[in-house]
């Protein structure tokens, strides 16, 4: 399982980070060589943050070989199609093709997301079908030229975007989803159940990987098999469709203080959002760094390709040290050859 690594851009407002302890970060992860990735939050109005395209450009002029993408663009269906095809083709020539572009719905319940939507001329109702031509636009905007489109939402005629990005024969695109992260799943009825297959189809179809922030296990564990099953009915190889775990963690050998410094960094990161502590315990990797490996191995048994952490501390250099250093060792991460 490869790991990555997730900046707090939300966090230059919090002062919990700023731009250039973000890009040192980065650089460090890539020089590294324990990291696949490294990636940043994204939106607009419903949580504000630096902007995540600008943002992850910087990092590509700092980086050399880790993969990078947000965790996930909530804003992609808020943004005009063909000016995000545009700059996702700069971004990946300054990043030599190493993009992965994450779509989503969005967070509706977001208090900023009914600004957007105003903003935007967005319902509800609108974001899955936007999702979807967003995505099937993109991809034509990569690979063809003088694209013309018709959609419900989108229309577009003799459009080029020049340049094409390095990565062939297009940046992958994966889609990101929780449906029902909510709700228990031993609580799931048959409406809980089709919503949810309803996501994961819609991933087999269009997209290139899945990403969650779910964390139940056995939650997980559905999720996953549902999704390959469902990769494999459309004729495509479930071994290269890539699993994707957006997590965090706070290395303490004092776990109930890394739970409660955790918990205040999620609450004044969500805000107005409450975390109880359950919900906490089990989206964050907490304590030793024995405690913390052992949960990530049990994600590697899972079955997830890859795990990204957000490190859910005020102090994330030395958070970052103990990470390396200390969990990943014993995780069984080893740096890439090449790496550090």
């Amino acid at each position: 399982m490869d790991i990555g690594l997730t900046l707090p851009n939300r966090g230059v407002l919090l002062g919990a980070t700023t731009p250039n302890q973000m890009l040192d970060l980065a650089e460090a992860a890539d020089q590294s060589g324990l990291f696949r990735s490294v990636w940043v939050g994204d939106s607009l109005l419903g949580k504000p943050r630096m902007e995540s395209v600008s943002l992850l450009a910087g990092i590509a002029a700092r980086t050399r070989r880790v993969r990078l993408g947000p965790a996930c663009m909530a804003s992609f269906v808020l943004r005009d199609p063909v000016l995000l095809a545009y700059q996702w083709a700069s971004l990946d020539l300054l990043a030599g093709g190493r993009t992965v572009l994450v779509g989503c719905t969005g967070i509706v319940e977001q208090p900023g997301a009914r600004i957007e939507g105003e903003l935007y001329g967005l319902t509800p109702r609108d974001r899955v079908s936007r999702l979807i031509e967003w995505i099937t636009l993109l991809k034509r905007l990569w690979t063809e030229d003088n694209v013309s489109f018709e959609g419900k939402h989108y229309r577009c005629t003799g459009i080029t975007i020049e340049p094409k990005p390095v990565a062939q024969p297009r940046p992958p695109i994966w889609i990101a989803n929780n449906a029902r992260e909510d709700k228990p799943f031993a609580e799931w009825n048959s409406e809980d159940f089709a919503l949810i297959e309803r996501t994961h189809r819609r991933c087999a179809r269009h997209a290139d990987g899945w990403q969650t922030s779910a964390w139940d296990p056995k939650d997980l564990e559905f999720r996953i098999n549902d999704t390959l099953k469902k990769v494999g009915e459309q004729g495509r190889d479930p071994a290269t469709f890539e699993r994707h775990l957006y997590h965090n963690i706070n290395v303490n050998e004092d776990r109930e203080a890394a739970l409660e410094e955790s918990r205040n960094f999620l609450e004044q990161y969500y805000a107005p959002t409450k975390f109880p502590r359950a919900f906490v315990d089990q989206w964050v990797a907490t304590g030793s760094p024995k405690q913390c490996a052992e949960r990530l191995q049990q994600i590697r048994d899972l079955g997830f390709s890859e795990v990204t952490l957000r490190i859910t501390s005020w102090n994330q250099q030395d958070q970052y040290r103990r990470l390396v250093e200390d969990v990943l060792p014993l995780a069984g991460v080893k740096p890439a050859e090449g790496g550090a």
